[in-house]
């Protein structure tokens, strides 16, 4: 029996290649669209889940409520480290980091820039990292100890053993490697090529050891483990109120656990709730894979309940010779099944040949693993899907036929079936409309958002990482940066001008008690605003020639708009408990989120609070004549450091990546979806125009044109694309509303790309039928109707 239903389901697609092919191809496009979609999905969803520990471990945030509203931030005292090992009995364990920092490693004549964390010694018994070399219990407990990963152990060593060998670490620091790591996986939210200990951070750092106890310094990373993972609630119930109880009082301030499942995909919080992340894009595109293999589906539903009279016959034989109904079901989803599987195997090796390309657009590294139980069953598992939902409604819809009827001729199928092809044309159609009207609405946002007043000039503007032998030399190095001609200006500063570091409390005249606003802080000494290239509105940058302007202050346009100072120069400003003469307002700087609005701002003076140079390349020389004298300059007073540096443009541009990589992936799905779409409509409309050759050859005898038999064919299906535009234009714009309002900045979603979304549409469809039909058109009557 199975060897006959695999001979008939051989010999139909060999009788109608034409709609084979279009099947074979449409679910094939589909699937490959699918299952590129969910190896993305799989890796986001991915992330952390390696840990074994993975539902017990929580990192310690903030909700603090001040300005109407409540904002989180993971950044809390370093003193929370000691008392979450005592908050609660059901918490087993605690960790402190810092940020993740790369830093220079040297061994001999080997310098390479790695990523780096100091770590608390419970990290890699919390995080169980698999190590290769050394125990998780004692490989971080000395304090002049270094745990390195595979590859940057082969990078520094060779094939050397690099166990209890030693690393300098800045040119300042020489430490014992203690421990050796299999490599970090991509899917990590710790991404880091060596670990150092907490207790050599406070050796070497005054300023930690000097926030020990100090509660007000919100500057460091808390996790803990809890001793089952339903314990979270009653966690987060007792350590609430940790920080009113060490006098934190001023605003209100509340811990809470944030769960390492989540990390990856719930990243920001509005309002102390969470409010999406990365999951906001996974949902998008799974919404998206399921779009497309429907619409896939789609193609076969209709071809098939199409060409349902020309099976009519067959299915009445059948009965008549004692075939039961379940039977025909059966038969007709396992051709469904089988074109399936062709489809999937397709699907598979054009899959193959994308996933470079795929790769470089999603910059990941995903691949297809041929040897995991789960990739079979999700093989299995999307064959049976497209299979029972392409198959099942022409199976039952076949099967149904009384064989009276159809072996007399008198069962017109085609007209019966004609409401639901109708229906499933217009979902077609509507998916297919929704994702187009998405990727113009993101390309939009895009360019709204890429093409804001920055307040600053990103032209040969780069930045450099701090050092010591930096600090040491710094005024030489900039009197010889602008003597030698490469450079217009320099600086530094606590952070990059594309990023915000540091936030900060401020006070002014006439400020309401109960308003507290956080101003973004940036903290350098002379010519900032020169390098940047930013414009001063009032009053005057830093200058040499004024000796107090240690104790001045700089805001922005933003904050002066917050402030509502009339006059405001010279007006004292409350920062830390001191007094700050304002000398000067500067434009509104972007330094943060392009998706949001620009903070308050202020400016202080402080060599000692500095991170990065900042250098102005001079405009009037090569630019790569000027990168080689500020490479000789910073090499000759910082000898021990490769000269490594970035440019302020490309590092905006990297704010981008997650909506670009939107953008071209919803365009590319878009595209796909029409062509899946195209295909199942051209199909339809040759099998529609076969099935009326004789209706066409009456109606030209009779002295219709080849115009109006054209208008006739593409009147009915155009007026399903208008339905379809009808239906789904409102949806897709609450669907779009609700993305943008993720945004501070966004754009409002205009009346004008409904009509020319469907405009295009309907031209697409009229293009496809029209071109179908004047074929049909225009065969000789004398052909169409010789039967007659």
């Amino acid at each position: 029996m199975i060897k006959n239903l695999f001979l008939v389901a051989i010999r139909n697609l060999m009788k109608h290649r034409l709609y084979s092919i279009i099947n074979i191809i449409g679910l094939s496009i589909g699937i490959v669209c699918s299952v590129l979609i969910l190896l993305w999905v799989a890796d986001e969803t991915s992330f952390d889940t390696f840990h074994p520990k993975a539902d017990r471990l929580h990192q310690v945030w903030v909700n603090a409520e001040f300005d109407g509203s409540i904002t989180s931030w993971s950044s809390v005292p370093l003193p929370t480290y000691q008392a979450m090992k005592t908050a609660d009995s059901n918490i087993r364990n605690a960790v402190v980091t810092g940020w993740g920092n790369d830093r220079l490693m040297t061994v001999g004549d080997t310098r390479i820039i790695k990523k780096s964390y100091f770590v608390s010694e419970e990290f890699l018994e919390m995080f169980e990292f698999p190590l290769i070399e050394g125990n998780a219990e004692y490989v971080l407990d000395d304090p002049p100890s270094i745990v390195i990963t595979e590859s940057t152990a082969k990078a520094l060593f060779g094939n050397e053993d690099p166990m209890y060998q030693i690393i300098r670490v800045d040119d300042e620091s020489d430490l014992k490697v203690t421990g050796i790591l299999k490599d970090i996986p991509k899917n990590s939210s710790f991404q880091f090529d060596f670990l150092m200990t907490w207790k050599h951070r406070e050796s070497i750092n005054p300023w930690v050891a000097r926030n020990t106890d100090n509660w007000g310094n919100y500057s460091f990373q808390i996790f803990v483990e809890l001793n089952d993972a339903s314990h979270e609630l009653l966690v987060e119930e007792n350590i609430r109120d940790m920080l009113t109880k060490k006098g934190q009082d001023d605003i209100k301030r509340e811990f809470y656990l944030h769960p390492m499942l989540r990390w990856r995909l719930h990243s920001n919080f509005k309002n102390g709730r969470e409010a999406g992340g990365m999951n906001d894009y996974v949902q998008l595109f799974t919404i998206i894979a399921i779009f497309i293999v429907v619409i896939a589906c789609i193609n076969f539903m209709n071809l098939a309940t199409a060409r349902s009279e020309g099976r009519a016959r067959e299915v009445g034989i059948r009965k008549s010779l004692g075939s039961k109904r379940h039977e025909l079901i059966f038969q007709f989803i396992g051709e469904s099944m089988f074109i399936s599987l062709i489809a999937f195997v397709l699907a598979m090796l054009l899959v193959q040949l994308a996933l470079p390309y795929y790769n470089i657009m999603v910059d990941k590294e995903l691949f297809i693993d041929f040897a995991s139980r789960d990739f079979w069953l999700f093989s299995l598992g999307i064959v049976l899907f497209t299979g029972l939902v392409s198959g099942s409604y022409p199976a039952f819809y076949l099967s149904s036929f009384k064989p009276v009827m159809t072996l007399k001729g008198k069962v017109s199928v085609g007209k019966s079936a004609s409401l639901p092809r109708k229906i499933l044309v217009i979902l077609q159609f509507g998916f297919a409309i929704v994702l187009m009207v998405g990727t113009v609405v993101i390309f939009k946002q895009i360019k709204m958002v890429k093409s804001r007043e920055l307040g600053y000039d990103q032209k040969n503007l780069i930045a450099i990482k701090y050092t010591d032998e930096l600090a040491k030399n710094y005024n030489v190095i900039k009197t010889e940066l602008v003597q030698s001609g490469a450079v217009d200006a320099v600086t530094r500063s606590n952070s990059a001008i594309t990023s915000i570091t540091s936030n900060s409390f401020l006070g002014w005249p006439g400020k309401p008690e109960d308003l507290r606003v956080t101003f973004a802080t940036i903290a350098t000494e002379y010519d900032y605003v020169k390098t940047m290239g930013i414009k001063v509105l009032q009053g005057r940058d830093f200058s040499p020639d004024f000796k107090s302007d240690t104790a001045a202050i700089v805001i922005n346009k933003a904050a002066l708009d917050l402030m509502d100072l009339e006059d405001p120069i010279g007006t004292e400003l409350d920062l830390w408990g001191d007094k700050r003469r304002l000398i000067g307002v500067v434009d509104n700087v972007l330094m943060g989120s392009p998706y949001n609005a620009i903070k308050p701002m202020f400016m202080i003076m402080d060599p000692e609070w500095i991170s990065y140079i900042s250098v102005r390349l001079s405009q009037s020389n090569d630019l790569q004549f000027n990168l080689t004298i500020v490479k000789r300059i910073f090499e000759k007073h910082n000898p021990a450091y490769p000269f490594d540096y970035v440019f302020s443009d490309e590092e905006y541009q990297k704010k981008f990546t997650t909506i670009n990589m939107t953008s071209k992936l919803a365009s590319l799905f878009s595209i796909l979806a029409i062509i899946i779409t195209g295909l199942g409509l051209f199909g339809l409309v040759s099998y529609t125009a076969e099935q009326r050759t004789k209706e066409i050859g009456i109606r030209k005898v009779l002295g219709a044109s080849v115009t109006s038999l054209v208008f006739l064919m593409s009147r009915d299906l155009s007026r399903l694309v208008v339905i379809a535009f009808i239906v789904s234009a409102p949806l897709a714009w609450w669907l779009l509303d609700k993305w943008l309002d993720r945004y501070d900045v966004r754009i409002d979603i205009e009346w004008w790309i409904f009509p020319l979304i469907g405009v295009v549409a309907l031209l697409f469809a009229i293009a496809i039928v029209s071109n179908q039909a004047r074929n049909a058109a225009l065969v000789n009557p004398v052909h169409s109707l010789r039967n007659e």
